[in-house]
């Protein structure tokens, strides 16, 4: 991966950290390789308050009005606390901004805050995050970044997550680190100045993609348009009573496609997990899985997906849909299925990315990212079902 940082370009934002934030971070975001569809965050502590990136805003997109301005002070103090919710989480971040016209803050803010330097950046770059979600994942990350990169086992995002980073690096100098990798989820760099710490997360990226280049053969990931338009018909009629809503069909018919859909073992590797967390919120757990009959592919990821409510739901919890985002078709690929086009684009982009990873880990000794109930966890997060309770 190359740095893209013009030093033309930057000269402009020399007296303006908050500019200078606008435009590494829209650097990031030109990669999709790095973030997808809203993921990773960044921040820049000018003074005692934290521009983090604001709910609702992309990387390759945010200006200024992006950065929800937090007291750098209260988040700081939050992170001592023993429990928070996430709820009261997010109330006490709004209540601690500087102008509340900016939206919410991150969720992750508190964990920007305690990280000791002006520019902070977390991506949930590919490259790095399939080599985490490998059976012996841990290992080859610190054989590959050494003793001066901080690994951090899966903790759920939010207050859990910063907690756990502040009781960690308690006795750590943060000078002393290249970086932080958070396994099964994404990077974080940090420098004081803006092209550092971007060119830190490149580099990182980078030695992950050598790796896998070096150890790694995938089939070409252009797409073939093969699908019978009647199969593909007959799927979005199974799929529109379970979503409640017209159904817009995505097709992804590449080589690297129809190589995940004939996997002996693909119903076993699906359930374990996605490529970063967040992306269940956007694709479900799992994706119905197509053979001979598409009627009973679509009952049976039903059924799979109920049991796996019921295993890991409790009392207060609410069942989402029953309608799969994508569908793995042997010997053709997956098809996005949205509600509009818009969503369709998204399921698809995230799915192309995850199909790339699970073949790549799959040669690197198999694919393992979370635990149904680590997944089940984010998918049903409490302020997601508070959206639901309202």
């Amino acid at each position: 991966m190359k740095s893209l940082f013009d030093d033309t370009v930057a000269a402009h934002y020399r007296n303006d950290p908050l500019a200078m934030r606008v435009y590494t971070s829209q650097l990031l975001g030109q990669s999709k390789d790095l973030v997808l569809h809203g993921g990773g965050n960044t921040s820049v502590k000018i003074g005692n308050t934290l521009y983090v990136k604001g709910s609702g805003w992309n990387l390759d997109t945010i200006e200024k009005p992006g950065f929800s301005p937090v007291d750098l002070d209260v988040l700081i103090t939050m992170a001592q606390r023993e429990t928070l919710s996430d709820s009261q989480m997010v109330k006490e971040q709004r209540a601690a901004m500087s102008d509340q016209t900016f939206p919410n803050p991150s969720i992750e803010a508190i964990l920007h805050a305690i990280i000791p330097f002006d520019f902070v950046d977390h991506t949930h770059a590919d490259a790095v995050v399939t080599l985490t979600n490998t059976p012996n994942g841990k290992s080859l990350v610190q054989q590959l970044y050494g003793a001066d990169m901080l690994l951090v086992d899966y903790v759920m995002p939010g207050f859990e997550l910063a907690k756990y980073i502040a009781d960690l690096t308690r006795n750590i100098d943060w000078n002393s680190l290249d970086g932080m990798i958070l396994m099964n989820h994404g990077v974080f760099t940090f420098d004081n100045d803006a092209r550092v710490a971007y060119e830190k997360m490149i580099d990182i990226v980078s030695v992950a993609e050598e790796y896998l280049k070096a150890h790694v053969t995938l089939p070409s990931d252009v797409r073939e348009n093969r699908a019978d338009p009647l199969l593909i018909e007959a799927l979005i009629k199974e799929v529109e009573p379970l979503r409640g809503s017209a159904i817009v069909a995505n097709v992804i018919d590449s080589p690297r496609a129809k190589a995940l859909s004939l996997l002996p073992n693909l119903q076993e590797i699906l359930h374990n997990g996605e490529l970063t967390p967040e992306h269940v919120i956007r694709i479900k757990p799992f994706p119905a899985l197509i053979g001979d009959d598409i009627t009973s592919g679509i009952a049976a990821f039903v059924q799979a997906y109920q049991e796996y409510f019921n295993l890991h739901a409790s009392q207060e919890h609410i069942c989402l849909d029953l309608a799969p985002r994508y569908a793995i078709i042997k010997g053709l690929g997956a098809v996005a299925l949205g509600k509009d086009t818009k969503e369709s684009e998204i399921i698809a982009d995230i799915v192309e990315h995850t199909i790339t990873a699970i073949l790549s880990a799959e040669q690197l000794g198999g694919w393992k990212s979370l635990t149904p109930s680590q997944v089940f966890a984010m998918e049903y997060w409490e302020l997601e079902q508070a959206k639901l309770k309202k």
